[in-house]
């Protein structure tokens, strides 16, 4: 596993990251109903995406505290943004739900900030060096 010096932007970014998930996980968690009405949005989506926000908010806030971090940890964390986006999209283009043009509004600002972090994280990620591969070791010995 090639792990990396974290990148000051690349730390804050994750930080931020971590933010906005336990803010947004929090929110729909606890107001999914009322939301619901404002966004015509089931309240089980609502409910169930903060509810899956939670545990992510938690592993970001873990990859950005150490200086070292597993360069594929970072990329998965891009990459599941880019399908975030992409899922934000399709729940509005393909018509599984009908949502209120605030509802509307609330998943496109959503999925801008999400790309927005992603940006940030990416741009992180290339100003991050090298750290060499991590060999595991068994007894003592380098494998």
């Amino acid at each position: 596993m090639t792990m990396i010096q974290s990148s000051p932007l690349l730390r804050r970014a994750l930080a931020l990251d971590a933010a906005a998930c336990a803010g947004m996980g929090a929110l729909l968690s606890l107001a999914a109903t009322p939301l619901s009405g404002l966004f015509a949005l089931p309240p089980e989506l609502l409910r169930g995406t903060g509810l899956l926000l939670l545990p992510c908010a938690a592993l970001l806030a873990w990859l950005a505290a150490p200086a070292t971090v597993p360069r594929l940890a970072v990329l998965a964390v891009i990459g599941l943004n880019l399908l975030w986006v992409a899922d934000s999209l399709a729940l509005l283009m393909l018509g599984w739900f009908a949502p209120t043009g605030l509802g509307i509004g609330f998943v496109l600002l959503q999925a801008v900030a999400v790309l927005a972090l992603t940006t940030l994280e990416m741009t992180g990620l290339k100003r991050s060096t090298s750290g060499g591969p991590v060999l595991a070791t068994q007894s003592g010995a380098a494998s």
